[in-house]
């Protein structure tokens, strides 16, 4: 499993071939490759709606305590505005770094791996050959969109805070690689799970399609013939 550093370049223009730190090998195929909707790294990694609900509820405490206090509803009215400029102030950061976040992340499906290319200010690629892979969940919406989470081998781990956001929320003792907010999450689920059975040398036991406790639908699972292995 390999980390590498991209140079300062903008908007990743030197890059060998898009998303990937080189061209891929002879022999390796791409599959697919995808970035997050921006919208759902807004929702889901900056929490802008519980985020603009509490500057609302916050606004309505200062209305109310500044119209109190002189019984002035028009200056209630100015004081509130102040604050209503920097609470927006604040939820338009929230959403540029959620673009930023999705312009800035590539995330690839190869025969061969899983490459994500991840970061605003310092790029920085990982690479997860198949049989370092331990198995996979698809978290999926109503509307198609979804998770895919990667689970590596005990032995192997990435710094949760390299990863964030593209990491399993809370599990900080063995960080599980996150590809977030995909807009159409059976494609490259698909793809992902051939690839992985097609990567799993003779002698191993597979199970594709069983569910974990969390609800998350199980993609693929494997253990070494005669060792159980449990979700």
């Amino acid at each position: 499993m390999n980390s590498h550093r991209h140079s300062t370049g903008h908007e990743h223009e030197i890059e060998p071939q898009h998303g990937l730190p080189e061209a891929l090998p002879s022999g390796e195929r791409l599959l697919w490759q995808g970035s997050p909707q921006r919208r759902r790294i807004a929702l889901d990694v900056f929490h802008l709606r519980a985020v603009a609900v509490y500057f609302v509820l916050l606004l309505g405490f200062r209305f109310a305590l500044v119209q109190y206090d002189t019984g002035s509803v028009a200056q209630a009215l100015v004081s509130t505005s102040w604050a209503a400029a920097c609470f927006a102030i604040g939820l338009g950061l929230l959403w540029l770094l959620a673009d930023l976040t999705a312009r800035t992340t590539v995330y690839t499906i190869t025969d061969r791996r899983v490459v994500m290319r991840i970061g605003i200010v310092l790029s920085l690629t990982f690479n997860l050959p198949y049989q370092r892979i331990a198995c996979a969940q698809i978290r999926r919406r109503a509307d198609g969109s979804g998770d895919l989470v990667l689970e590596l081998l005990t032995e192997d781990k990435i710094a949760y805070a390299h990863l964030w956001p593209h990491a399993r929320p809370w599990r900080l003792a063995h960080p599980q690689p996150m590809l977030r907010a995909l807009a159409a999450v059976d494609e490259p689920a698909a793809l992902l799970t051939d690839a992985w059975l097609a990567a799993q040398p003779p002698g191993e036991r597979v199970q594709v399609g069983a569910v974990s406790n969390s609800g998350a639908q199980e993609l693929v699972q494997s253990a070494p013939m005669g060792h159980a292995q449990t979700v």
